[in-house]
């Protein structure tokens, strides 16, 4: 008897993440581009494109970036994918990214410069606008472009993974980018939090949310001076998208020019239904002047760690309540640069910081959390001596 063929309906969403960065300011239409699918496409029991799949795309339009400050922009497309068996299927999906605007900076300076020499004042008019970089790691979800069939003979049946936690740490990028692609902080702390449990926990630990980017930056600045303790930190990428929370605790020696922070990302998995962040921290120890093309920038301690540490640490100490893991990512990371050229160096394990029992109330009793897979737990008697030793709490 020939078996039923399997179909595969029109619009099946396939989740992608382009492999390398692509910049307006190299890029030619035509170009091609692969994506790496990051979750097993499933129809009917069956695996129909297994993670790991690279599929194809092509770039649709580039342009460079212009006078009177306008930004570059790239569009791109998905074109297809191969299932399990071998065939081909189409996909369809579009994304467009532009590079940042330069029109209020060029505005302030033919206003400023119109106030000492007005006859210089249409040179701002030629300011370029920032170069479009749609960075590696990218996201992108696709969708099969008309129905398919195939056999299901030709396929595996669908395999139950362990957990969410396991399918994100298969496809976790190392590190964090700069809007120009270049690769910088580590992945060093994963998060498994509602969102107000997350802001609690460094709540209690005397954090602060560091401030936006926006004009009115230089007023702050001028007002608080060294006493600037949510001065904004640079904007880094994660699955193409800036960080959703910065958060610093500030050295009050030296407000500015010493901190911890880190940057929080959420991504689109969860743990027993419970949402996964995923955060680069680092500590600013000094200010160095004119390194890779910025004229003021922080050092980081290169013992990347023991700031991975001293969060896990901080934040236990203040909410008492929080278990933790070490992971290993499938990409380790053990000497690296931040993009400004830092050099640092790491164990390459990642901190799991479970803070399901945060309750953000801080009333009523602790809830059990259910096991974390495949992590490796900290010995039960004591910390590890990475973890604790040579680490200062401000509590």
């Amino acid at each position: 008897m020939t078996p039923a063929p399997l179909i595969i309906p029109d619009g099946t969403p396939v989740k992608l993440r382009l492999a390398e960065s692509v910049s307006s300011a190299h890029a030619c239409v035509g170009n091609l581009l692969q994506f790496i699918v990051v979750r097993d496409v499933s129809v009917g029991g069956f695996t129909v494109i297994p993670a790991g799949t690279m599929a194809r795309g092509s770039i649709t339009e580039v342009k460079g970036r212009r006078i009177l400050g306008i930004g570059g922009k790239v569009s791109l497309k998905l074109d297809s994918v191969d299932l399990f068996n071998g065939d081909r299927v189409g996909l369809r999906a579009r994304k467009e990214v532009k590079g940042g605007s330069r029109t209020k900076l060029m505005v302030a300076g033919m206003i400023v410069t119109s106030l000492i020499f007005l006859p210089a004042t249409p040179v701002f008019l030629l300011t370029p606008g920032h170069a479009s970089t749609v960075l590696k790691s990218t996201e992108v979800t696709a969708q099969i472009d008309g129905a398919s069939s195939v056999l299901s003979t030709s396929l595996q049946r669908s395999q139950e993974r362990s957990s969410e936690l396991d399918q994100m740490m298969d496809y976790l990028p190392p590190r964090v980018f700069n809007r120009e692609g270049r690769e910088g902080d580590m992945l060093n702390l994963v998060f498994v939090a509602q969102e107000a449990n997350l802001q609690e926990a460094f709540k209690h630990a005397s954090w602060v949310q560091t401030d936006k980017w926006r004009t009115a930056l230089v007023w702050h600045f001028l007002r608080q001076r060294t006493h600037y303790t949510t001065l904004p930190m640079a904007r880094f990428f994660l699955f193409g998208r800036v960080q959703d929370y910065s958060y610093a605790l500030p050295d009050p020696a030296a407000v500015i020019s010493r901190r911890h922070h880190i940057r929080i990302w959420k991504t689109d998995y969860a743990l027993d239904g419970t949402p996964l962040w995923i955060g680069a921290a680092t500590h600013d120890v000094a200010i160095e002047i004119a390194k890779r093309g910025r004229l003021i920038n922080h050092r980081i301690d290169p013992e990347v760690d023991a700031e991975r540490d001293f969060i896990g640490v901080n934040l236990t100490e203040a909410s008492l309540s929080i278990e933790h893991k070490y992971l290993h990512g499938v990409a380790p990371v053990f000497e690296a640069q931040t993009s400004s050229g830092g050099a640092y160096h790491s164990d390459s394990r990642i901190l799991l910081l479970d803070l399901r029992r945060i309750a953000p109330s801080r009333t009523g009793l602790p809830t059990q959390s259910s096991t974390i897979v495949g992590a490796t737990s900290l010995p039960i008697a004591a910390p590890t001596e990475s973890f604790l030793s040579n680490i200062t709490s401000p509590h």
